[in-house]
């Protein structure tokens, strides 16, 4: 599959996830097998108005692989606006433009829901069709959309709307097989999934509840989309993308050493560290490396450890410390 310059020739990308999928992850996504990762959220309002902070979130640099700059907002002129800043990439030294711009069209969180953005646009599809109608004539790049199944149960309009989305010139759709209600629990609805993919001409991205590569293969079987994005599975466990690619290429995935766990986990803080100083960093990291740490003995004790940290060397310390305990 390749979308624009965007060779997914086993279709894995990373899927975008606010406050998780920033460059460290996508860094050590990308090394792992992820063929292409989206950014966290970027308010198109903030891109127009220059806010430092937001375009923040939206460096990318060349060793994360192809990444998509995602935009989130609900009038056309403006998300195409900030298409258009953004397709050059920002002014900050190392930094690349994106490979695509994807629209969010599928965040449930209240936040961004009330506002009329996110899902909120599924109660629309003809201000689906004009957002990316006009974002397409605004940019070169692909054009890409985020969307879910529905809103909820009673209003599932996903068939709909992707289409409304590639009547208005999306170059792929990535769906999340719940509605808005649903957020991130209950069932992932690979039935709907593959309804949209056979309604469509471009290609088909399935989201929701990856966690392993059988999981990975079975959507694949049940939905028959071109590609497969991993949110939450990769979290703490980015080697699913390296499993995946094996099993995938007719190989057997293989299960990381306790070791290698602990040394991806501090390469993901080291550049967490480089992009955001140590000590948001370091704060930011707990969550994940939490995740890495799953399969220790005494892991609970570890994360307590790792919560009243606050510089790497002792994040490395604890970490290296466990290991050797073990041996």
């Amino acid at each position: 599959m390749k979308i624009g310059n965007i060779d997914m020739p086993h279709g894995i990308m990373l899927a975008p996830m606010a406050g998780y999928s920033d460059r460290a992850m996508r860094v050590v996504c990308h090394g792992l097998g992820a063929e292409y990762s989206v950014t966290e959220m970027v308010s198109a309002k903030a891109v127009v108005f220059g806010d430092r902070k937001t375009l923040s979130l939206a460096a990318i640099h060349a060793d994360e692989g192809p990444v998509g700059l995602q935009l989130f907002g609900s009038e056309p002129e403006t998300v195409a606006r900030a298409a258009a800043i953004m397709s050059r990439g920002i002014d900050r030294e190392g930094c690349v433009p994106p490979s695509a711009i994807d629209i969010n069209m599928g965040c449930p969180v209240n936040k961004i829901f009330g506002n009329g953005e996110g899902s909120a646009l599924m109660r629309s599809p003809s201000l689906i069709h004009d957002i990316v109608r006009a974002t397409t004539e605004a940019t070169d790049l692909p054009v890409t959309v985020k969307l879910r199944v529905g809103i909820d149960d009673r209003s599932i309009n996903a068939t709909e709307c992707a289409l409304a989305a590639e009547e208005g010139g999306a170059a792929m759709i990535c769906m999340h097989g719940r509605t808005r209600v649903d957020m991130y629990s209950g069932e992932v609805r690979r039935d709907i999934l593959a309804q949209v993919k056979r309604s469509l001409r471009i290609p088909f991205i399935a989201n929701g509840d990856i966690i392993c590569s059988s999981d990975a293969l079975s959507m694949l079987s049940d939905t028959g989309a071109d590609g497969i994005a991993i949110g939450r599975g990769a979290v703490g466990n980015p080697f699913i993308f390296s499993q995946i690619r094996a099993i995938l290429s007719g190989g057997e995935p293989t299960c990381p050493t306790l070791r290698e766990q602990i040394e991806l986990a501090l390469c993901q803080l080291r550049i967490s560290v480089e992009e955001k100083g140590e000590r948001v960093a370091v704060q930011e990291s707990r969550k994940q490396i939490a995740l890495y740490l799953h399969a220790f003995r005494g892991a609970a004790a570890l994360r307590a450890k790792i919560n009243s940290a606050t510089t790497y060397r002792e994040v490395e310390h604890i970490l290296l410390s466990a290991l050797d305990a073990l041996d």
